[in-house]
């Protein structure tokens, strides 16, 4: 289904998209001994139109991730109701409008972004829930910072006073291979509970891990927040935005 056409997404169809993909992951809780409602969803809304997201968000889901800031500044600015998270890579330029219109960010990935949001965070708004974003897979082409670095940063950004630092993120590479994917997921599980053991006072209690296509791995391995797109909006186009790779589809 096309953006034009799911744009016209009626409340029962919606209702009927959020009600299987709640299926899936109650699915994979139980699988995973896991209590029900351990797991929050993340509807990712990018490049589809604000009516979209409101046929969602009619239905109850309240929690958007978007990838591009100036479309989710505008999508956040037209919905300040729905908690807006943002999932994609942060240009020094794009801080202002994330930092003013956003509640999450999910990938930081080095200590200037960091000092950017927290210096360009509204003082009337609470702080901002951050998590950094880790390249679990070290591939070239991935953002985020080594397993190896993300201890150092996690502190760097714990001590910024308009963020609240929250746990880690990350996008594995993409294989349909189940012990693979778990393999990646537990790897980030790990780095977490290190982080925490050398220094307690961070707390970190995230782990936004997961898609469409392999949200039952990262649960199995301790997933906090799944970030899902297609299985709820359809396949996108990006005759528009063909800077995201497909390796990144959530």
């Amino acid at each position: 289904m096309s953006a034009a056409e799911i744009s016209t997404l009626t409340h029962s169809d919606a209702a009927q998209r959020l009600n299987q993909l709640w299926q899936r992951i109650h699915a994979a809780e139980a699988t995973a001994g896991r209590a029900a409602g351990s797991v929050q969803l993340l509807a990712v809304s990018k490049t589809f139109p604000i009516e979209v997201v409101d046929a969602i968000a009619s239905c109850g889901q309240k929690a958007f991730g978007e990838n591009y800031a100036q479309e989710g500044v505008e999508k956040a600015a037209q919905r300040p109701d729905l908690e807006w998270h943002f999932i994609g890579p942060i240009q020094s330029n794009k801080t202002r409008g994330i930092a003013e219109h956003f509640t999450w960010v999910h990938t930081i990935d080095r200590l200037k972004i960091a000092e950017r949001l927290s210096a360009q965070r509204p003082t009337e708004l609470p702080p901002m829930q951050v998590c950094v974003q880790v390249n679990i897979s070290d591939e070239a082409s991935k953002s985020g910072c080594a397993p190896d670095t993300a201890l150092a940063l996690c502190q760097a950004i714990a001590a910024q006073p308009n963020l609240k630092l929250r746990g880690l993120m990350a996008i594995p590479e993409a294989t349909d291979d189940r012990t693979t994917q778990r393999r990646y997921f537990a790897a980030l599980r790990q780095l977490m509970a290190e982080i925490n053991a050398a220094n307690p006072s961070l707390k970190l209690d995230t782990l936004s891990m997961g898609m469409s296509g392999d949200l039952e791995a990262a649960v199995a391995e301790g997933a906090t927040i799944v970030r899902v797109g297609s299985a709820i909006f359809g396949q996108r186009s990006y005759a528009t935005n063909t800077n995201n790779p497909a390796s990144t589809e959530h």
